[in-house]
């Protein structure tokens, strides 16, 4: 493996602290889900608690980089060029659900241009990142994205409220992250989706360009309304046409 850059490190660490508080209260949702109250307002907790960590572990390092999260807002500090963001808890609803499916996500954004990217499953343990000109990488070893150019082989992902059925296979994970992630990894051959937030996506748009994907031009500026296309090179066009629809 290439060597990382530090901020990538930075962003390492405040996953991995962060995922122990997440891991806890998974452990926790089970005996909620059997309660009258419910886990919502628990779950509402853990997101806050997760991106306040990981915002904690971030400023150690660099205080004055801004920051957008999905709970706490954009917060513009002096660098107003460097961006940390942040999505605790990508995946709420499998979380709620007791659905060990859902990552914590962390991007950093220079100018407007995602330049380093982490998604970690803390029940898995799985590490997804990417940083510009380095490759992506999947717990240390480099992944590319799948080779397969029939559009019958492929198994696409994707989320939201789904108008039509495409005659091609896709499944519903409930995590945009790791819908990415697994794209980058080889393991869906393409996603697509409406309406997302830039903290569902900004760490999967450099994990896949640097694992060989293509994907859609994305303006970094707009937070909320995102529409993605991504999948391998060779069967993009053919996804696209697909898709005219959609």
């Amino acid at each position: 493996m290439r060597s990382i850059s530090p901020n990538l490190n930075i962003m390492i660490k405040a996953s991995e602290k962060a995922s122990k508080v997440l891991i806890r209260d998974f452990g926790e949702i089970e005996k909620l889900q059997v309660s009258n109250k419910g886990p919502t307002d628990f779950v509402t907790n853990a997101d806050i608690k997760v991106e306040k960590i990981i915002i904690e572990e971030l400023k150690k390092a660099k205080p004055n980089y801004s920051i957008i999260s999905e709970e706490n807002g954009v917060e513009i500090n002096k660098d107003k060029n460097n961006t940390w963001i942040i999505d605790p808890i990508d995946g709420t609803v499998n979380f709620l659900h007791g659905i060990p499916h859902f990552a914590i996500s962390i991007a950093l954004k220079k100018e407007n241009e995602i330049i380093s990217g982490l998604i970690y499953d803390p029940i898995k343990d799985e590490m997804f990142f990417g940083e510009k000109n380095n490759g992506a990488f999947f717990n240390n070893e480099r992944i590319r994205v799948s080779k397969k150019n029939k559009l019958s082989d492929c198994l696409f992902a994707t989320g939201g409220n789904i108008v039509s059925d495409y005659n091609f296979l896709y499944r519903k994970s409930g995590s945009a992250a790791l819908d990415m992630a697994y794209v980058a990894a080889g393991r869906y051959d393409g996603y697509f989706q409406k309406n997302l937030n830039i903290w569902d996506i900004a760490a999967g748009i450099i994990i896949i360009k640097e694992a060989g994907g293509v994907i859609n031009e994305i303006d970094t500026s707009n937070q909320k309304n995102i529409e993605i296309i991504t999948s391998t090179p060779d069967i993009n066009s053919k996804l696209r046409e697909k898709l005219d629809n959609f």
